[in-house]
């Protein structure tokens, strides 16, 4: 599970409806988070996997972290994986792939 701006921005995330496994098909479910982007939105449902990206928080008004989707794309171009045609990476899925480049990058004094 992953810890968000507030308890109860972690809750609809990491909340799960006993009724429905995806929560696009859950009326109930709120807001979607990609651990893989860092993006946040709010859910359409409409039928399929869309959402409106959102800056804050709807409950403590906290400035939600930037996507990563730009960078995502770049950093699998960098490495020469085409998302549409490769595999990629389980770390790129499930958002370890930004912790590897923390711990990549140099320490400042």
């Amino acid at each position: 599970m992953t810890n968000h701006c507030c308890k109860a921005m972690s809750s609809r995330v990491n909340g799960r409806c006993d009724q429905h496994d995806d929560p696009f098909a859950c009326p109930d479910a709120l807001i979607g988070f990609s651990a893989k982007f860092q993006e946040y939105g709010l859910i359409i449902h409409d039928g399929g996997t869309s959402s409106i990206g959102i800056d804050f928080c709807p409950w403590c008004g906290q400035h939600l972290p930037e996507s990563q989707r730009d960078r995502w794309f770049d950093e699998l171009e960098s490495r020469g994986i085409d998302p549409w045609e490769d595999g990629v990476p389980a770390e790129f899925v499930d958002g370890r792939w930004l912790t590897s480049l923390r711990s990549d990058q140099p320490k400042t004094p």
